[in-house]
């Protein structure tokens, strides 16, 4: 190992000269740069090799590479770099080639050899780096198209992209992202093929030996990619991505077409005139409409006339849609498109209430068609109390918990309501829910129900509704009023009461530790705090997590150490206790802070 490491720095010591001798690096410099690198070659070396040691090495070599860039920038010395730069890009490419070949399964490490070599410009390299890459990891998509994109967009190779794609789809024949890249990159092509030709032909130039196919100009080629990929995958969301990518060139109508109208064999019209997202591409295709009036002298009046005339176009095609495909999502594409309108800033009144209406009233009209879902009731009733039309806004509440009657979440979206209004039935509104929801899950309600009735009922009401929580919710959800009754106690009913409370119970499990923790923390706060106090609450707390507790029984050990009545001779047999009790890693982290704590004290 020792004469290996040897000879790996010998071979540095030529590339370490030249720094020296232009100036780069001062003698002390490279001395130092000499010590480190023995130090990183060594962990490299070993038997038993860590990820840790080759990334630690390849980050030190990029940073010296950057500290070389820097000081040549300063001194303004731009030769010898293949003497110097170089022989350290092929070291650090050495060693990410070691590091991906012991751990291959490392993503993270072959995407930082891909950023390097981008970084670096290592073209030459990086096609070997994606070529490996590919070959281990064939069933990551991503992957393909990445290499791919480099490949059009830094290569500017066609050709090597194209490979690649139909590679990737013979892995992956039904992914819908590589068939998209694919399809952008074909069109990506022809853009610039088509670009090509017309600076040749503005130069009047003999193209000769260049070929321009009208096919490939056209588009062809992703016509053919879309028809192949329609075939294998189902759904409109994968055509709407495509049609979206052939509306960035200005040369693919024709294509667009044949993607969205009904000549198409695959279109979406055709094959899923059904499906919510078909019609809501289409209502929305209605606002990039151009307008048919003039664009000369066009007033500020008349930009809101032609806007809301859109908007309508656009509400027409949707109420078509309702009608076509009456279902929950159709609806919730119709709500969200006027939810989205309403939302968009103008300075016109007249337009921002025709849009609230609009929108109030789509949300009425699906509700009517008992097809509203309810999230949708949520954001209706939002808007109904930003508008001010708290009436309805109840109203809107109470019809989506009859309809939702088992969902907590809307029962608590109309309690939230009914108190924001200070309505007078709020109590038999949480008893109607509390009625209508299982009790697993309904600690929302309880918690939403103790902190109204705290602000708003006699502290005996509140207490018989905290003591009532406890029995009707489920052991574990239990846990938490457990620890807001002690909370609300002490608040309202000062250190004795809070102390029976807290006795009280003790007498039924479960716990959290919180809620010893509490007890501790409101017994500490006391002027006359007893040590016989905070050592039974320990004892209790220790008792349920004594097995996973470390930090609580150094807590204890701490109070009985500072405390004026605690006796520091018990810490001996609290240490004794806790190594029996505590498991596993726990044992060690207890041992290592208890002797942190002796050497303290």
């Amino acid at each position: 190992m020792a004469e290996r490491v040897e000879q790996r720095l010998e071979d540095r010591i030529p590339e370490l000269e030249q720094l020296e001798r232009v100036g780069l690096f001062t003698r002390k410099e490279i001395r130092a740069v000499l010590r480190k690198a023995s130090a990183l070659e060594y962990k490299i070396q070993r038997r038993a090799l860590r990820k840790e040691d080759f990334i630690n090495y390849i980050q030190y070599e990029v940073n010296l590479l950057e500290l070389i860039k820097k000081r040549r920038a300063r001194i303004g010395y731009s030769f010898k770099k293949d003497e110097i730069e170089n022989s350290i890009l092929h070291r650090v490419h050495c060693l990410f080639k070691r590091a991906t070949g012991k751990w291959k399964v490392d993503i993270q490490l072959w995407l930082s050899h891909v950023a390097f070599c981008k970084q670096w410009n290592a073209k030459h390299e990086l096609s070997k780096v994606f070529s490996s890459l590919l070959a281990i990891h064939p069933n990551k998509p991503a992957l393909w198209i990445m290499a791919a994109k480099w490949e059009m967009e830094t290569r500017l190779s066609s050709e090597s992209a194209r490979h690649l794609f139909l590679r990737a789809l013979r892995f992956h024949p039904e992914c819908p992202k590589l068939y998209q890249e694919y399809f952008r990159m074909e069109l990506m092509n022809a853009e610039k093929q088509r670009k090509e030709k017309k600076v040749f032909e503005q130069a009047k130039m003999n193209l000769g030996e260049f070929s321009y196919p009208e096919e490939i100009l056209n588009g062809e080629m992703a016509r053919i990619i879309y028809r192949d990929a329609a075939q294998k995958i189902k759904g409109a969301e994968f055509h709407l991505a495509v049609l979206s990518i052939a509306k960035l060139f200005d040369f693919t109508q024709d294509l667009q077409k044949e993607i969205l109208e009904r000549q198409g064999v695959f279109s979406l019209q055709t094959r899923y005139a059904d499906d919510p997202l078909t019609w809501d591409y289409m209502a929305r295709r209605e606002l990039e409409m151009e307008s048919k009036q003039s664009t000369e002298q066009t007033t500020k009046q008349m930009k809101i006339t032609e806007m809301t005339q859109r908007e309508e176009r656009c509400c027409a095609v949707f109420e078509e849609a309702v009608g076509a495909v009456p279902t929950e999502d159709m609806w919730k594409c119709y709500i969200t498109f006027c939810v989205e309108r309403y939302n968009r800033k103008t300075n016109s009144q007249g337009l921002k209430q025709k849009r609230l209406e609009r929108t109030l009233s789509v949300f009425s009209k699906a509700h009517e068609s008992s097809l509203l879902s309810e999230a949708l009731y949520k954001q209706w009733v939002q808007l109904l109390l930003e508008s001010s039309q708290f009436e309805k806004a109840t109203e809107v509440a109470a019809a989506a918990s009859k309809r939702f009657s088992q969902s907590v979440e809307t029962w608590q979206m109309r309690l939230q309501v009914m108190i924001q209004l200070k309505s007078d039935d709020v109590t038999q509104c949480f008893e109607e829910a509390i009625k209508h929801v299982k009790s697993q899950g309904a600690l929302p309600l309880w918690t939403l129900w103790v902190e109204w009735s705290e602000g708003t009922n006699s502290k005996e009401d509140t207490e018989a509704l905290y003591q009532r929580s406890l029995q009707a919710t489920t052991p574990a959800e239990s846990v938490t009023m457990k620890e807001l009754y002690l909370d609300w106690t002490y608040r309202n009913g000062g250190y004795k009461k809070v102390k029976k409370v807290f006795t009280s119970l003790c007498e039924n499990r479960p716990f959290s530790l919180d809620f010893f923790k509490k007890m501790i923390q409101i017994e500490k706060e006391q002027e006359s705090c007893k040590m016989l106090h905070l050592r039974e609450y320990y004892e209790r707390a220790l008792r349920e997590f004594g097995s996973t507790g470390s930090e609580l029984w150094l807590d204890y050990i701490k109070e009985e150490l500072s405390h004026p009545q605690g006796k520091p001779e018990n810490c001996g047999s609290i240490h004794w206790r806790a190594m029996k009790m505590l498991q596993g890693d726990l044992v060690e982290d207890f041992v290592s802070k208890y002797t942190l704590l002796q050497a303290g004290h």
